[in-house]
């Protein structure tokens, strides 16, 4: 019996260290048709999110979080493979033997057990119906003339939480096939040069989307207010500034 209570008191003490680990952050409570979805702001491209008593990561990365004191995850969203969004030692660090992983097209073999999604596949998980559409750049390249997100290799997703769908665009442009996103509520739009987009590109692509509430993500070192002032006048557009840089 001691020795019963001892494990109850240290995983008591664990899921306390995870909930003080989270609570440094910013946090946002959306509500939907199936109950409260919970936004914690992680930086840079990283989100949890909780919902339905299940915890979903996206894009984890060690350098704004400490995942080891996190909670463990039921789902992985990952866009893409890069270091800073598919990070394989936070990744570690939030597994259960029962945690599901979605991965874009480039963390094929690199993201074991993973579900890899292409652009345009739709599946379901954990109930939570999932959208993969196209993330790339078009106008931002690297030194050798190559694209720094190559079309094709990247997810963004379009999650649906009850009555709520969230945008998560990943690392793109405001390309083409954003005008056909429809009845977004909440959209995630990275805002980092060189390798994303500029204030202006994402006030064009919010415009195309009209989501409810748009956060910038991803940002950096780019003036945030920039893009408040581009979208003051579009009305029905709400930019909520979190600490995601």
């Amino acid at each position: 019996m001691v020795r019963i209570l001892l494990v109850l008191a240290l995983a008591g003490l664990g899921f306390a260290g995870a909930a003080s680990a989270a609570s440094k952050f910013e946090k946002d409570v959306l509500s939907t048709s199936a109950g409260d979805l919970e936004i914690t702001f992680l930086g840079h491209g990283s989100l949890m999110m909780s919902f339905g008593g299940k915890t979903i990561q996206v894009d984890p990365y060690g350098e704004v979080a400490d995942y080891a004191r996190l909670p463990k995850a039921d789902l992985i969203l990952v866009t893409h493979d890069h270091y800073d969004h598919m990070c394989l030692d936070s990744i570690r660090h939030i597994l259960r033997p029962d945690t599901r992983l979605v991965g874009g097209p480039s963390c094929a073999g690199k993201l074991a057990d993973a579900v890899i999604m292409k652009n345009g596949d739709a599946t379901t998980v954990l109930g939570l119906p999932i959208e993969a559409v196209p993330a790339y750049n078009i106008a931002h390249k690297r030194p050798d003339g190559n694209p720094w997100h190559p079309k094709g290799e990247g997810n963004g997703y379009v999650v649906t939480f009850g009555d709520l769908r969230i945008y998560i665009a990943g690392d793109t442009e405001n390309i083409p096939e954003m005008k056909a996103l429809k009845d977004i509520d909440v959209a995630f739009l990275p805002m980092n040069l060189p390798y994303t987009m500029t204030p202006e590109m994402v006030a064009e692509a919010a415009r195309w989307i009209r989501p409810k509430i748009l956060y910038p993500y991803h940002f950096g070192d780019t003036d945030t207010s920039a893009l408040v002032r581009l979208l003051e006048k579009d009305g029905g557009i709400e930019v909520r500034i979190r600490k995601m840089s």
